[in-house]
């Protein structure tokens, strides 16, 4: 069935780092509005937004102490309803994040939650009673350190998955989910398009907090097995569903790490009433150690065509795929699974021919339409990340040596999406008059939006091409999915396929150039190319004609092309 959040192409704004419009260092609404036409003009008819509520900003907005108010810092609320004026007058729609895993340790239901023991918000968090002055379990936070803080007042642990100014909200308490929905419905009357939820598959806590296995160097565990897609998640999410989502026409995307195909179809199954999307990870953690996310490790091509194939298929015609490279939480797409030197226009047009013509809703991160880079700062001190800063010093604690630390923090810091947006070659790359609350990329000079819009290889121009494909091709939306070339560790080729019509895609992973056989079972002649980023290597009108038979072909270093069979 169409709808428009299958249609539509998302773009994410981080406003932290997108475009400050008074000279404070830091990007604000007013600064989105500026911008809107930019994001319109790319072909994205959707923006989500990452918070803008008050907040202490101890995780960047991800610690909201008012769900009802906006962080000053981005601007207020009459900015906010302007915002989403302008985005409705030009038919955008708006996404916002919905953080109900945690509040902020400031939030007036926390504060009076560990006033006493005998407050009505006391269930409202997750506490366990001081035994010993040891924490209740071994879990590690996602931040470093226990997932445990001792509340002296009360003199009770209390359970915070990430930083411990992000408390876990207690939904076994229907008085917590009761208020969330009455948060939501607030946020949806006032015309938002839908919510981006932040680790929802995390709400449903376990009945026992027991110690979990290996221990690391560190002395603590990883948790997760207990806590991701937790004992009563679904009937929170079906509950959820029931009192708010299913009342409005909206796009619902879920955070889910740690989801299988197989799990994500209870969250997305078209017969389960709950989501209609998530955003998985397993093809987040191809070049990762699975013990330490800062552990950079090789990655193959035929691992992650395996991970994508896998979430094409078994979700097709069932549920309902969200496509993504990069996100406010990873590095940058060009410089991780493509090449941010030489080839780094190819390989981000590369990329952006994957992510465009899979089964799913694209979501485009700002930046990534003009190939950003991450960033190599060279002292911690550049980093503002709170996940990096304490991965740093608990590393040094451990007596590691801090060049290797920085460098793994190079490749996978969340800064290195976070760097403010470069829009053009001036001081601060554009994004601001003042000092930018986090150091700019060095390599704004050469990079940047007004440069690329007017470059002959221009990244964005391929981005616009390729969406205006998408919107045109519907295959390219709604079509059958398979994988060609398996055991290819160069190549990754691909078909979609409906009544309408056969599409071929063909990309080159590498720096090398790779040689195309198309199977015997598929017809070698009769396909007409409608786009690929060949231009880049040929300049002669011979070279760019369509080749009517695909029998056997050369792809040079991280080509792209799409093609349509004939009818």
């Amino acid at each position: 069935m169409r709808k428009w959040w299958k249609e539509g192409i998302v773009y994410q704004v981080y406003p932290r780092s997108f475009y400050d419009s008074n000279g404070d260092g830091i990007g604000d609404l007013q600064g989105v509005i500026e911008k809107l036409d930019y994001i319109q003009s790319l072909g994205a008819d959707i923006i989500w937004l990452n918070p803008v509520y008050r907040s202490p900003n101890d995780d960047n907005g991800y610690d909201i102490s008012d769900y009802y108010s906006i962080m000053e810092d981005f601007g207020t609320m009459a900015d906010w309803e302007q915002l989403l004026a302008q985005m409705h007058q030009r038919g955008m729609k708006l996404i916002m994040d919905l953080v109900v895993n945690h509040t902020s340790d400031e939030h007036p239901w926390f504060v009076e939650a560990r006033a006493s023991k005998d407050s009505l918000y006391r269930d409202y968090y997750v506490w366990r009673p001081a035994d010993g002055k040891q924490p209740p379990n071994n879990w590690r936070s996602f931040f470093s350190g226990s997932v445990w803080e001792l509340d002296e007042q009360t003199d009770e642990y209390y359970l915070h998955l990430f930083s411990k100014k992000q408390p876990d909200l207690n939904w076994e308490q229907e008085e917590v989910r009761l208020d969330i929905y009455s948060m939501m419905k607030w946020w949806l009357d006032k015309g938002i398009d839908g919510f981006r939820m932040d680790v929802i598959n995390m709400i449903s806590k376990p009945p026992q907090f027991e110690d979990a296995a290996p221990v690391g160097d560190d002395g603590y565990a990883n948790g997760g097995d207990a806590f991701i897609n937790g004992p009563r998640v679904h009937e929170y999410l079906q509950e959820m569903n029931q009192k708010v989502l299913r009342h409005y026409d909206i796009l619902t995307v879920g955070e889910c790490p740690g989801t299988s195909p197989e799990e994500a179809l209870k969250y997305v199954g078209e017969d389960r009433q709950e989501l209609q999307m998530l955003f998985q990870f397993e093809h987040m953690k191809v070049d990762r150690s699975p013990d330490n996310k800062f552990e950079t490790i090789p990655w193959k091509l035929t691992t992650l065509k395996r991970v994508l194939t896998k979430w094409q298929t078994e979700l097709h015609g069932r549920g309902w795929n969200s496509l993504y490279w990069m996100n406010h939480d990873q590095p940058r797409t060009v410089s991780r699974f493509g090449n941010d030197g030489q080839y780094r226009i190819a390989s981000a047009q590369m990329l952006a021919t994957c992510n465009l013509t899979m089964q799913g809703t694209p979501y485009i991160y700002q930046g990534e339409e003009i190939g950003m880079t991450n960033v190599h700062f060279t002292d911690i001190e550049d980093y503002q990340d709170l996940e990096s800063v304490n991965y740093y010093h608990t590393r040094m604690k451990l007596g590691e040596d801090p060049r290797q630390v920085l460098e793994q923090i190079h490749q996978q810091s969340r800064d290195n999406s976070r760097t403010p947006m470069q829009w053009d070659a001036s001081e601060h790359a554009g994004f601001t008059t003042g000092s930018p609350w986090l150091k700019v990329n060095p390599n704004y000079a050469s990079i940047n939006v007004e440069q690329d819009r007017v470059a002959d290889r221009s990244i964005f121009a391929y981005y616009q091409q390729l969406i205006q494909l998408r919107k045109e091709h519907l295959t390219l939306v709604y079509g059958s999915f398979e994988n060609l070339l398996e055991e290819d560790e160069q190549l990754f080729a691909y078909v979609r396929k409906d009544e309408q019509g056969t599409y071929l895609i063909i990309l080159n992973f590498t720096e090398q150039e790779a040689r195309f056989q198309l199977p015997d079972y598929l017809p070698h002649g009769g396909w007409e190319k409608l786009l690929g980023n060949d231009d880049n290597y040929h300049d002669s009108d011979q070279d760019k004609q369509t080749p009517a038979n695909l029998q056997n072909m050369i792809f040079s270093p991280y080509e792209a092309a799409v093609y349509r069979l004939q009818p």
